[in-house]
């Protein structure tokens, strides 16, 4: 069902905001500048320029207001260890899977804590911002894990890669984030949006780390919803956004500090093709959160649907574009696989930008 709320998407990417003073607005403090907003409500919608937003809609619309001033205002920067991240620039989060059935990696790195360790350090020494482990595999139809095992899986590789290296932890258990948060692990990454685990906002609020709280249909069914589940979207954009937003304030409600949420559209999660298109081409509405966002999209089926069918290992380009989408959107962490070639991607983007940025 679509929602009657205002929602307002940046559109109208410029190169540069010099010379538009007044023209453009910043987008969440980040590398990209907007002219427009696509202005969504009741099912319509509707251009209105930067320039004439104020005198036009956010006078008298107190959510427009409201929105404009989260899209616009710069990220606060989160603390990971020793290691503070700012949210100006594109960073990118590295995968380290330690399951046996993960749908890309799984069995690689099951059951050898060192050797998993060493392949973090190696995607950190070759620019990776952050690692995020996990010891369940979340691709669909993959069996539950008790708690005690995806420990074990985890807890090794934790306190070794920790102590040198920005750990996320991916669990949607209570357990294992505490096991993990113990061992030394800077971050929660929760594809239930702590909601598969009643205790998960409470250890999360205690520990008072950063935490990623995920879309999925219906979190208490599994990551992409339960088998036959038949979840059709009338608007994916949208009814992702209400969900997350409500999910944000839930949050705060349990004491985890915005500052500190980052949100994620969860890509191919419980979704289709076309809902997948809608969210990625529609990623610059999240930024009306006034949280980071984290995109997810490395080697994920959608690239093998637009592609031929090509396999997970053969995923590479299409990894690639989809997370230069997420930074000409201004996606603040981009959850990958193939980190190398990503920061490279990464790196040529921001000089690009760079120049660009600096004048004519």
């Amino acid at each position: 069902m679509s929602s009657n709320k205002l929602h307002l998407r940046p559109v109208q990417f410029v190169d540069s905001p010099i010379g538009r003073d007044g023209e453009v607005a910043r987008l969440a403090g980040g590398m990209q500048w907007f002219a427009a907003y696509e202005v969504i409500e009741g099912g319509t919608k509707r251009t209105v320029s930067v320039a004439e937003f104020e005198a036009t809609l956010a006078r008298d619309h107190e959510r427009a207001a409201a929105l404009h001033a989260a899209i616009t205002a710069p990220r606060a920067p989160i603390s990971l260890g020793d290691r503070i991240l700012r949210f100006d620039q594109p960073h990118v989060v590295g995968i380290l899977n330690v399951t046996p059935d993960s749908f890309s990696d799984g069995g690689k790195l099951e059951d050898d804590p060192q050797a998993a360790a060493e392949a973090g350090f190696d995607m950190i020494a070759k620019g990776a911002s952050l690692i995020d482990l996990g010891g369940e595999s979340t691709r669909p139809g993959a069996p539950l894990v008790w708690e005690g095992d995806e420990i074990k899986r985890i807890a090794p590789v934790v306190e070794r890669l920790a102590r040198t290296a920005p750990v996320s932890i991916d669990t949607r258990k209570a357990a294992v984030m505490e096991a993990a948060l113990a061992g030394g692990a800077h971050m929660v990454n929760d594809v239930s949006a702590l909601l598969w685990d009643t205790r998960a906002a409470e250890v999360v609020a205690k520990a008072g780390v950063p935490v990623v709280l995920m879309h999925s249909p219906d979190p208490a069914k599994g990551p992409h919803g339960g088998p036959n589940t038949g979840r059709a979207y009338a608007d994916p954009l949208i009814e992702t956004y209400d969900w997350l937003e409500a999910r944000v304030a839930a949050a705060v409600a349990a004491g985890i500090d915005r500052a500190r949420i980052i949100v994620d559209p969860g890509i191919g999660f419980g979704k289709a093709l076309s809902d997948n298109l809608a969210l990625l081409n529609g990623l610059a509405l999240f930024h009306g959160l006034g949280c980071p966002i984290m995109l997810g999209a490395s080697r994920k089926r959608i690239i093998g649907a637009l592609s031929g069918e090509a396999p997970v290992g053969e995923r590479l380009g299409g990894s690639l574009a989809l997370a230069l989408k997420g930074a000409e959107a201004g996606v603040q962490l981009l959850r990958v696989h193939d980190v190398v070639e990503t920061v490279q991607a990464i790196r040529v983007w921001r000089g690009m930008r760079d120049a660009a940025l600096v004048g004519r």
